[in-house]
């Protein structure tokens, strides 16, 4: 990784530009091109360092989420993970070592879209989702300053 990438992952995890064309007053920033940034975070994206860039939202303003988790047998689960990253309203699939062992959140429109999202996952898996909505919100900061080798 080259030291533009490094510092567009590093410098950008929050307070993206609220213009127009957000990527070109990056590029501004680190003295390179908009499509450079572009460029960069498509082959970031396609090489799974970066997983998405989107906005995150106050939760409850514009959708609604929930966190939901599944206890998959060891021997299905990256198939089973496979199938849950398939949702549009998917993210934040991970394992955990845990009888529920894999975890994930569902955003959508409304509530009624969740449950369907759920009734979906669990007749293409067979498995029984766990959905643990949100009671209160709470702000966590999801970006950390990278280290490199």
């Amino acid at each position: 990784m080259n030291d533009f990438e490094k510092n567009l992952l590093n410098d950008f995890q929050r307070d993206l530009p609220l213009t127009p064309r957000p990527f070109e007053k990056i590029a501004t920033q680190l003295g390179v091109t908009e499509e450079d940034v572009i460029e960069a975070l498509k082959v970031l994206k396609e090489d799974g360092t970066v997983s998405r860039v989107a906005a995150i939202f106050k939760p409850r303003a514009v959708s609604e989420s929930t966190l939901a988790a599944m206890a998959v047998p060891e021997d299905r689960l990256e198939q089973v993970a496979e199938i849950v990253s398939h949702f549009e309203g998917v993210n934040h699939n991970y394992e955990r070592e845990h009888r529920l062992n894999l975890w994930f959140v569902i955003t959508a429109g409304d509530r009624t879209e969740i449950e369907h999202v759920i009734d979906d996952i669990e007749a293409r898996t067979g498995l029984a989702v766990l959905d643990l909505p949100m009671l209160d919100d709470y702000h966590l900061d999801l970006g950390f300053h990278l280290q490199w080798n």
